[in-house]
């Protein structure tokens, strides 16, 4: 699953430089451009329920093989669309089959690990989906130096494919027979929406959605739109000292993230989601108040650690939370929390920027990621603690 990831993940990062250049090549403006970014996060948000369904109706294994080639099939509609509206329903498609593996491959994971090695486990496959995704626009920016703008999306083909291939020919399948048995057995329609009720009755399960959301809102919304502004307007800080500082705080978040599954699997998951939830947002407040350079790359590095130790941990709650024969239904609902926000959270934040400034947008986003940490910490149950030796 590491390397099904790492493989997608390389052609997903690989884009990323060249894709506000090559939609700006069709002559629109730069709304535009931000809309190619925003239907690749809703494709996510829709395909996370189908994810699910596919996933029990006929493998985990056949999701993640069809999701490979439906990422190929989207991204090679990229590289050879010839206009603005072809090119975001290609992006749509891609983002469809990026849904399909991103969910299918958090599944296989919550049936393959037990509660004792789950937190890191999913760390470990966390680090290699941030690593190949930080990683892919490197070789991106010199394939589209040297062969064109279009050259990412051809190499994203080939990922997809490969992921595909891994899926089908090295992935074995981890569905548990007996349940999809008795799915089929009930109907489909009907047991989605007895798990979907089920889950909803889980008030530690849907605090972890709600904490999944806030990440994401504070993530693509403040760290990826408002504090690159803030940055400029504020410090008069370059392009380049901005994505150092980023950078800086991803690459000390890569490191912690081993060590937060540890913590997660040793204390507990509601010991680390709750104060590294509420850290998060403490963290990005200290963007609105940094006086300088240092001062920045300090915040950002203070928000990575904070994020990357409290990232697989509501994940990990939320697998932990699947009732037996469930896994696909969970993953996928607390999927959609997470992309929601991906969606929502550029979108409210800049609204508030524009009305209010950047401050605003900031100290809101630190306020629903404190407000989700402090909520979890005090309704969400424990679902796991290591006994002790």
């Amino acid at each position: 699953m590491c390397v099904l990831v790492g493989v997608n993940q390389l052609g997903f990062g690989s884009v990323v430089p060249a894709l506000p250049l090559y939609a700006q090549s069709f002559g629109v403006s730069v709304s535009a451009i931000g809309l190619a970014v925003g239907v690749y996060g809703l494709a996510r948000f829709v395909g996370s329920p189908p994810a699910g369904w596919l996933s029990d109706r006929f493998g985990r294994r056949q999701a993640l093989a069809l999701g490979g080639i439906v990422t190929a099939a989207g991204n090679l509609w990229c590289a050879t669309a010839t206009s603005y509206p072809e090119f975001i329903c290609a992006r749509f498609v891609a983002g469809m089959g990026a849904g399909l593996i991103v969910t299918t491959g958090q599944i296989v994971l919550a049936d393959i690990t037990t509660p004792e090695r789950r937190g890191r486990v999913v760390s470990i496959y966390q680090g290699v989906f941030i690593f190949a995704a930080g990683f892919g626009p490197l070789p991106g920016g010199l394939l589209s130096a040297h062969f064109g703008l279009s050259a990412p999306f051809w190499a994203y083909t080939v990922a997809g494919l490969g992921a595909g291939a891994v899926a089908w020919f090295a992935v074995a399948e981890t569905r548990d027979p007996a349940y999809a048995a008795l799915r089929r057995h009930r109907g489909d329609g009907i047991a989605f929406r007895m798990q979907i009720r089920r889950l909803g009755a889980q008030i530690g399960f849907v605090l972890a959605c709600f904490v999944s959301l806030a990440n994401a809102v504070a993530r693509t919304g403040g760290l990826f739109s408002v504090v690159p502004l803030l940055g400029s307007m504020r410090l008069g800080l370059s392009i380049t000292e901005i994505g150092f500082g980023l950078a800086a705080g991803t690459v000390i978040g890569l490191l912690a993230a081993y060590p937060g599954g540890m913590l997660v699997d040793y204390f507990g998951r509601k010991a680390v989601i709750a104060p590294a939830t509420v850290l998060s947002g403490l963290s990005m407040l200290l963007f609105c108040v940094a006086p300088s350079y240092p001062w920045f790359i300090a915040a950002s590095i203070a928000w990575g650690t904070a994020s990357s130790i409290g990232g697989a941990a509501p994940s990990v709650y939320a697998a932990d939370s699947a009732p037996p024969g469930m896994n696909a239904t969970t993953v996928s609902v607390f999927r959609m929390a997470g992309d929601l926000g991906y969606i929502g959270g550029p979108l409210i934040l800049g609204v508030i920027s524009d009305l209010f400034g950047p401050i605003s947008a900031l100290i809101g986003a630190a306020s629903l990621l404190v407000i989700a940490g402090l909520s979890f910490a005090a309704f969400a149950p424990e679902t796991y603690r290591a006994k002790a030796s």
